[in-house]
């Protein structure tokens, strides 16, 4: 069981949004104060300072909860107050940094979610919503809600410093 939890785990901090081509290739580390498998509802769960981390990949919070569904993944949870997200994207790129109270990973559509309170960074740009949702397959970040003026979508896109 405890290297399919890793693997399952695995498929999170393998997200393509951010990985340097190395990430996946490397080993996961999970720590926490807890952690439970419920072996008849196919649910994970690590509990209380959650740091788990994948090469340049590092996310932490307070829990992460894998859903699966017939033995494979259908969904990652994990939440904070807030949780963070970093990785690196490569040699002499900026971090790219985000937090929410809730970050959903769907694999078999390959889409994250950040929900409440989510902003993404790289250097001093940055972006904050209520709901930031990133598909993988097409390379396409959506933020804010079409429904909603009240849940506001902000970017900071500072100027490059002249030389």
């Amino acid at each position: 069981m405890k290297n399919k939890t890793i693997y399952l785990i695995g498929m999170l901090l393998s997200f393509p949004l951010f990985a340097l081509e190395s990430d996946p290739d490397q080993p996961i580390y999970i720590d926490s104060n807890s952690a439970s498998y419920d072996d008849a509802k196919q649910v994970s769960i690590y509990t209380g300072n959650v740091i788990a981390t994948q090469g340049s990949i590092r996310i932490n919070a307070d829990r992460l909860v894998i859903y699966l569904k017939n033995g494979d993944v259908s969904k990652l949870v994990s939440t904070g107050n807030p949780a963070h997200f970093k990785q690196s994207p490569g040699k002499g790129k900026e971090d790219i940094k985000a937090q929410s109270l809730i970050g959903e990973y769907y694999p078999e559509r390959a889409e994250l979610v950040l929900k409440k309170k989510a902003k993404v960074t790289q250097g001093t740009n940055t972006y904050t919503s209520e709901l930031i949702r990133y598909d993988s397959r097409r390379a396409i970040v959506r933020a804010g809600e079409k429904s909603s003026d009240s849940k506001r979508v902000r970017v900071i896109l500072q100027p490059k410093k002249k030389k």
